[in-house]
């Protein structure tokens, strides 16, 4: 399954990497809402570290929809999905290979938007580089994988750019939550600590729980 899955992997990175269509789209998106929070926000306000990992999150929820919703959407020209259903490749590989591929884009959107983030608010986001790409990782795969599933589900919608997200963002509340309280800890140069590693194993214990019910329920979603 594993190899299953590198292929998959393999294959959407080539793809998006070829045209880069969502990437660039969400890419920009990103950087021209985090112009527009410059607006709505002051930078040098004190209460800014307080509410930056709650603007970091809303933007990244926000982009990896974006990127999320091609992950089967490509495969709909020339019968692809069709033809993916029907070959070697197990529903649950062909799962984690989308989302691994989401995840490693959304990351690249997160690699542009942090030291743009930290640039116009003046906020150090690298203090601690360790614990900032762990909560990233983790945070970045709780989207990816709840949308991963939910796009399987609405790629057959006439609707599906506007039903995705309002299906997911309520779905990945908990995983927002404990990723905005983190880096918010984060940007305020403090070391997670006490209280602070509760929402670090709630955010693990997300990841685990979604993920092993996603590979369970993807037979499912696929042949329906």
């Amino acid at each position: 399954m594993l190899r299953a899955s590198w292929l998959v992997f393999l294959k959407d990175v080539r793809m998006e990497f070829r045209g880069k269509e969502a990437l660039n789209a969400a890419v920009a998106f990103a950087l021209v809402v985090l112009v527009l929070f410059s607006f709505a926000f002051d930078p040098t306000s004190e209460q800014i570290h307080e509410i930056s990992g709650g603007l970091l999150w809303i933007l990244f929820a926000f982009s990896g929809v974006l990127l999320i919703n091609r992950s089967f959407a490509r495969e709909q020209s020339n019968d692809c999905m069709n033809i993916l259903l029907s070959s070697r490749v197990p529903p649950s590989a062909l799962l984690l290979g989308k989302a691994f591929a989401n995840t490693l884009f959304i990351l690249l959107v997160e690699l542009v938007c942090l030291p743009v983030f930290s640039l116009f608010y003046n906020i150090n986001l690298f203090a601690l580089p360790g614990w900032l790409l762990l909560v990233c990782v983790l945070g970045t795969w709780a989207i990816a994988i709840i949308g991963t599933v939910f796009a399987a589900m609405t790629v057959n919608l006439r609707l599906r750019e506007l039903m995705l997200p309002v299906i997911v963002y309520p779905m990945i509340i908990p995983a927002l939550a404990a990723a905005i309280q983190l880096t918010t800890v984060i940007a305020s140069g403090k070391t997670p600590v006490g209280d602070d590693l509760l929402w670090l194993r709630v955010l693990i214990g997300f990841d685990i729980v979604f993920t092993t019910l996603s590979i369970g329920l993807i037979d499912i979603v696929l042949v329906d």
